[in-house]
């Protein structure tokens, strides 16, 4: 067969299908071609740049070319697939004097579907060979109509845009497919409405739900079973609860220029060590602090060691994990007291520590 002659089959084959796809009542299914793989066969017709000249000196054109190829495909979502597709074409002068050297097609293309049917947008990259191999950017759109649950017929046009020698060049394909693997394509097929017949229902006894917590909530949308009867409930019988702050204060004070803390203190200590245990996620902090008798370098030192003698206490006699404790020396910066007396001195020899964390407790009815 001619070449022209092919070209014009694929056109009108290509129309036909196209229509018949229109008119078509069953898509297959997106979902059901993702993971699948197919191979197919084409026609393709090449309408090339008016400006391709085959011999330069003659001032001589390729006016087109046709041919046939292979394909194959995967189906990677709904919404996409790639394949990869090889197209072996005899091009034609426009004289048709001229016997013209074969050419070659290899494309890699993406296809989306956007309404996940039949119709999709195909762009991709093209070593298009005519003449002489060059890379060309492709873009274009096609329509497929499924003949059965494997098979299906395309029809794809596509511009051609060659970078080196800036030709642009215009494709039809005219396709078959066959889909394999482990699931093939289903057809979607629209089913009659049913009417569903009118039965005659006998009065039914009024049942009464089983509340078994006794909260309000029935057990079949209870979410929360036992709640205590005095727990306050919300519409899923689940306990009702409200925010509270727990604080605890820890002070300690100090012989003059000692960092002993001093046995009276022990007792206080142990309550921070039972708040920590109980609120395992909470730090903290001893701040130590000193008179202002004596040198700000000595003072400033001395209230570090009165800090970390109190962490060393609640590490080594309460078992208080290091990583939730730390110390820091003040000196003599925050003086509670600032009289020169020994009293007001005193009272500034000393540890400080405030923890605090939020707790949950039950609303009550």
């Amino acid at each position: 067969m001619r070449p022209f002659k092919l070209s014009k089959l694929c056109q009108f084959i290509g129309l036909s299908v196209f229509s018949l796809s229109l008119s078509a009542a069953e898509q297959p299914s997106a979902e059901s071609l993702v993971d699948n793989a197919y191979i197919g066969g084409h026609a393709m017709y090449l309408k090339t740049d008016e400006d391709r000249l085959f011999n330069s000196n003659a001032n001589s054109a390729i006016d087109h070319a046709s041919g046939l190829g292979v394909e194959g495909g995967y189906r990677l979502t709904e919404l996409f697939e790639t394949r990869l597709s090889y197209t072996h074409f005899k091009p034609v002068a426009q004289n048709n004097n001229y016997d013209l050297p074969a050419g070659k097609s290899i494309a890699l293309d993406l296809l989306y579907f956007p309404f996940k049917e039949s119709f999709y947008v195909v762009g991709g990259a093209d070593f298009l060979d005519v003449e002489k191999s060059n890379l060309s950017a492709a873009l274009g759109a096609g329509y497929r109509h499924y003949l059965s649950q494997n098979m299906a017929l395309y029809f794809e046009g596509k511009g051609h845009y060659q970078f080196d020698d800036n030709y642009t060049d215009f494709s039809t394909k005219l396709g078959f497919i066959y889909y394999f693997g482990s699931q093939p394509a289903k057809i979607k097929r629209a089913e009659p409405a049913k009417v569903a017949p009118v039965a005659v229902v006998a009065p039914v006894a009024m049942v009464v739900e089983k509340d078994s917590d006794i909260d309000g909530i029935v057990d079949s949308k209870d979410h929360c079973g036992n709640t205590p009867t005095t727990d306050k409930v919300d519409n899923m019988g689940c306990t009702v609860f409200t925010e509270q702050q727990e604080t605890i204060q820890l002070r300690v004070n100090f012989d003059n220029s000692k960092a002993v803390v001093k046995a009276e203190y022990k007792d206080e200590i142990a309550k921070a060590a039972d708040f920590m245990k109980t609120y395992p996620h909470v730090s903290l902090t001893i701040n130590g602090h000193s008179s202002a008798q004596g040198g700000a370098k000595f003072n400033q030192s001395l209230s570090a060691k009165r800090a970390q003698a109190v962490v060393d206490v609640l590490i080594n006699e309460f078992s208080i994990d290091a990583s939730r404790l730390k110390a820091i020396g003040y000196g003599e910066s925050r003086l509670l007291n600032k009289n020169n007396t020994a009293a007001a001195h005193e009272q500034n020899r000393r540890i400080e520590a405030t923890v605090s964390t939020v707790k949950k407790v039950a609303e009550q009815r």
